[in-house]
């Protein structure tokens, strides 16, 4: 029995169990199972948390694209309704000014006829006063005395209101 004892690794071996018996006694074993048990969970209430805000992001992220896909398509129908707005004011302008060309060519039209009819009466004013001018002289120059007056008269009148 000697020999058992004098090696070595029978001494470290004995001192290992007398080790292992003071923690049993004090509860150190109880302290290190309590220590990785605090471990554990703070590792799955980590883990937890990581879990929790995974999905609120997930979530967050939906929402933005959702967001995005709606002010997307907000965009697209400002787009078309500025569109259709402007040929709609574009087809307005156009009759505004259809419309306005065909008022002045009226109104040229009406000044032009106005014009002409103005000349047509200045040219039998004129030649009514020729004629009067011209049966006068003829007149005065045929017949002499109060006939001539009378007749002269007459001949005016009738010269007038035939040439206007």
């Amino acid at each position: 029995m000697t020999g058992i004892f004098s090696e070595a690794e029978t001494w470290v071996a004995v001192a290992f169990v007398i080790l292992m018996g003071v923690f049993v006694y004090v509860g150190v074993h109880r302290t290190v199972l309590k220590s990785l048990d605090n471990r554990s969970y703070r590792i799955k209430a980590e883990l937890d948390e990581a879990r929790k805000l995974k999905d609120e992001a997930a979530a967050l992220l939906a929402q933005y694209r959702a967001r995005h896909a709606t002010a997307e398509k907000e965009a697209q129908d400002i787009v078309a309704s500025a569109r259709a707005e402007a040929e709609r004011i574009a087809a307005e302008a156009k009759v505004k000014l259809e419309d306005f060309i065909a008022r002045r060519t009226k109104t040229a039209e009406g000044k032009i006829a106005l014009a002409e009819a103005q000349a047509m009466a200045d040219v039998r004013a004129a030649a009514a006063n020729a004629a009067v001018t011209a049966a006068s002289t003829i007149l005065s120059q045929s017949v002499k005395g109060s006939l001539a007056d009378g007749l002269l008269t007459k001949g005016i009148e009738e010269v007038r209101a035939k040439l206007n």
